[in-house]
Formats: C-alpha cells, structure tokens, sequence
C-alpha cells in the first residue's frame, strides 16, 4: 500500500514538470498598445508597439520605483500588417507577447485608406482580444505612444486604456470596445463611432507644459465607410443622448446673454416612426433630469425650463440635419427602423437613395424637469 502511494507522488512530480516552461512575467515583453499608420506613397505599413516589461514590478514588490520608468516603443514596416510586425519579433528580446494587448490605435491615414482591409485583418487575428479599445488620431502614433499620465504615472493610465465602466462619464467621450464597433460597423443603417485621441499641451503644466492625451471627437463611419469626422462637442453631445451614463454641463442662454449653467443627467430618448412608410419617417421623445448649477439672472422657473428644452431641440436638429449633408445617420434612427420594418427595408435597399432627409425628422419633443436648485431660491409665483 505505501508502494502504492510513494508510486503515486512520483508519478504526479513528473506531470506538474510540465508547468516549468512557462516564463516568469519579468521574462516577457508585455504588448499593451499596438499602433497601426499607412503611407501611400510607399504602399506600405507602419506598425509600432508599446511594451511593458515587468521586472521591476517583481523585485520592487508593490514600492512605487524611485526612478521614472521609460516607455519602450518599436517600430517596423512593411507591404502588409504580418510582414510588418514579424520583422519586431527578432529585434525583441525578452520575446514579445501579445495576450495582453488592450489598446489598437490607428492612424487617420490608415481609416481613410485601408481601414475596412485593415480591420478585417485585426478581427481574423487570434492573438488579439476582441475586447480592446479602439481608437484613431492624427498625430503622430510614437508621440500618442510617448505620453505619460498627471504625475509621472505610466502611460497605462491616459484615456488610451481608459475602462467602459458604470460610473457616470461627465462631458467625456466613452472609449469603444473593438467588439462594439464592429457590431456597429457591420449594421446596414446607422452609423459606428471611433474616439479620436489627440495631444493636449496648454492644461497642466509642471514648472514646463506638461502634454496630456484626451479624446476630441469621433471618426464616423456609414456602410463600413468613412464618412466625417465629428468634433467635440458634437461628439459629447452625441453621446449623451445614445449611451448610458453621460452627463453634461451645459450653459442657458437668453437672447444670447448668460442666465444659468445646469447640468443634464443621462436622457431617455425615444424614437417613434410613422407606420407604413417605405423609409423612416419619424419624431423624438427627449426627457432629462437637470440640476441648476448656477443662477446668473434672476427669471422665473417656467421660462429657464423652456429655455433647456428649446436648447436641446434646437441642438438635435442641427446634429440631425449636420448629418444630412454627409449622408450619415447621426442619431441612429435607421438601426432600429430596420429591424422593426423588414419588408420596407428590403424595398428600401432595391433604391440607391439615402433614408433620410429634412422631411423624416417629424418632430422633437423635450420634457426637461430640474430636481436640484443648488440652494437658489425662486418664489412660489415662478413654478
């Protein structure tokens, strides 16, 4: 019986070898960024890398390192993606690894040229997650690259590894997973969104200008094709009506002098579409909760709540019809019309013709409500 068992322990010794090929973290070289630019003269590829290595980590064992750590970014081009990067893989020792990729960041040369062959290319790749952030920019991708977050923090922590979590986003543009977008992408109406990340040196300062990273609008694609870029506030403002979880801050205004400055909660936007239509002909349901941040002057409550609601209709219309003049879907009407119309959109799609113009958008309707007055008083007559 003890044979047995001594034959046993033995015998189990052999097996766990079979875990000592396995490398230590501070034997890798951990990829968290890939940078992708596109030259059209040369037709050839840039591929850049951003890599982590974890040997202090491991002998400093949690101690924050006295000595700033350097970012270590490498390059390399050729006629293809693949070509390019395997020309990396012997100029890389400790050896590369590619499990933990989070961030795919692509030039806007790149999305105006080869984006579709491009990311077809990325979404075959086994070594890459779905799940990683996406993003574009028209600065130069080893400048992104070199960025380091407020107080020396690594470059792990700017708005290129920023997490899609369920806290409130407050004037921000949301990161987008590569899995969410190319549901987007793929959509037969509608449009897909891609943050644009840009460099920001006038902000912070430490004794000199100290460059941050923010995002400062959205790539916008329609029918897996780039249509427009969308500036900032459009963006923010998109987003606040399509995603969960936005606020914004907004200024009200009463011919054109400054009377309030409130801030709108996540909304409730509701789209309802005329029955029988071979296209999406249709009005908006828009409600919001606002708290009144600052009061500048003195008007009843009545009339700074029709104020916010005229605001924001008058802001949705012009992104609507902003979005006309590019053929693109800014609010994402269609996405839902075709699922809920089929024999319509089967019709609709035999025609070469846009789905939209300036006689779908029916109405706008906003129902604003203010909870919070900031300890601001207003008397009763006003309500």
């Amino acid at each position: 019986m003890r044979g047995k068992w001594i034959l046993t322990f033995i015998t189990g010794c052999f097996i766990l070898t079979g875990c000592s090929g396995l490398k230590n973290i501070q034997d890798l070289t951990y990829i968290v960024a890939i940078g992708l630019d596109y030259d059209e003269e040369k037709q050839e590829y840039t591929a850049y890398l951003q890599g982590l290595n974890f040997a202090n980590v491991a002998k400093q064992e949690g101690a924050k390192p006295i000595e700033p750590i350097p970012i270590f970014i490498a390059s390399a081009s050729g006629e293809t993606l693949n070509l390019a990067v395997s020309k990396l893989y012997k100029k890389s020792e400790p050896p590369v690894f590619f499990g933990h990729v989070e961030t795919l960041v692509l030039s806007k040369r790149l999305v105006k040229h080869r984006f579709r062959e491009v990311i077809e290319e990325v979404g075959r790749n086994r070594s890459l997650r779905h799940t990683m952030r996406l993003i574009t920019t028209e600065e130069k991708i080893p400048d992104i690259f070199n960025i380091k977050a407020l107080f020396n923090y690594p470059a792990v922590y700017t708005v290129l590894y920023k997490k899609n979590t369920d806290e409130m986003f407050q004037d921000e543009i949301k990161p987008t997973r590569l899995m969410h977008f190319l549901r987007e992408f793929y959509e037969p109406m509608g449009v897909a969104k891609l943050p644009s990340v840009k460099i920001d040196h006038d902000t912070w300062k430490a004794e000199k200008d100290y460059p941050v990273l923010f995002f400062d609008g959205f790539g916008i694609f329609q029918k897996q094709k780039f249509m427009k870029d969308l500036s900032m506030n459009d963006a923010v403002y998109i987003n606040w009506l399509l995603e969960k979880r936005v606020s914004i801050d907004q200024k009200v205004e009463e011919d054109e002098q400054l009377v309030a400055a409130v801030k709108l909660s996540s909304p409730k936007m509701k789209i309802k579409y005329v029955k029988g239509k071979t296209s999406p002909e249709f009005s908006i349901e828009i409600s919001t909760q606002a708290d009144l941040l600052e009061k500048i002057k003195d008007i009843p409550i009545d009339n700074l709540i029709k104020l916010i609601e005229a605001d924001i209709k008058t802001k949705v219309m012009r992104i609507y019809n902003d979005g006309l003049e590019k053929n693109t879907d800014l609010l994402n009407v269609g996405e839902k019309w075709y699922r809920e119309h089929p024999q319509q959109y089967q019709k609709l799609m035999r025609t070469s013709n846009f789905y939209l113009d300036q006689n779908s958008l029916k109405n706008v309707k906003v129902d604003v409500q203010i909870f919070h007055f900031n300890t601001y008083k207003y008397e009763e007559k006003s309500f």
